[in-house]
């Protein structure tokens, strides 16, 4: 994929890898945020979406790691094909074939903040969380319609990753951020790219704040 099809798209990549790697605060903070309430309704897409992408051999556990942990918890929600690497990864697709359109752009900036939170979670468990495998990876749909739609069907597919980790976590503080992650992608995202599928592909006005 080519990132500097547009200065824009360059930035957004460059911020992607560069939090992803350094793990910079964004001025989230994973315990003080307040815990989410599981909401156990089936949400509904617009479309049958794409297939996630395939794992990169760089998500695999890292050696070591007892995969029944807290700590493998938190790789999966970063690394899962339907995580939040893939995720942005997604987003950042869109912004480089399209331009800066929203909702992309903003739920981009969401991501960066998800990504921060769980790199932190992994840091501290002194775990050496790679750059983003998925960039280069995932293609961006056709067009900006069939993007929507597809990443309504992604944000389906996060909501449902969360609901089985959630189900397994038992530190709080894990519980407390991946209730989070999992209630922006249901109750800030999803919706978002559901309006734009809604509209034609894109937005002209998102709320104030996205998660």
């Amino acid at each position: 994929m080519t990132l500097a099809r547009t200065a824009p798209a360059l930035i957004a990549a460059s911020l992607v890898t560069v939090l992803a790697l350094a793990g910079c605060s964004t001025g989230v903070d994973d315990a003080s945020a307040p815990a989410a309430q599981t909401d156990t309704a089936a949400p509904q897409s617009t479309a049958e979406g794409i297939d996630p992408p395939a794992a990169p051999a760089s998500t695999s556990l890292p050696a070591g790691v007892d995969p029944t942990s807290d700590t493998a918890l938190a790789w999966e929600a970063l690394m899962s094909p339907v995580g939040e690497y893939a995720a942005a990864a997604s987003y950042l697709a869109v912004l480089d074939s399209f331009g800066m359109v929203e909702p992309y752009t903003t739920i981009l900036e969401g991501e960066l903040r998800h990504i921060d939170a769980l790199t932190r979670r992994l840091e501290r468990a002194d775990i050496e969380v790679p750059e983003n495998p998925y960039i280069g990876i995932v293609v961006a749909p056709a067009d900006l319609q069939a993007a929507a739609e597809a990443w309504a069907q992604g944000e389906i597919n996060n909501v449902a990753l969360y609901d089985e980790l959630l189900a397994q976590a038992d530190d709080a503080r894990l519980v407390t951020v991946l209730g989070n992650l999992r209630r922006a992608s249901l109750e800030s995202h999803l919706p978002l790219f559901e309006a734009a599928a809604a509209a034609g592909g894109t937005l002209d006005e998102l709320p104030a704040h996205t998660p």
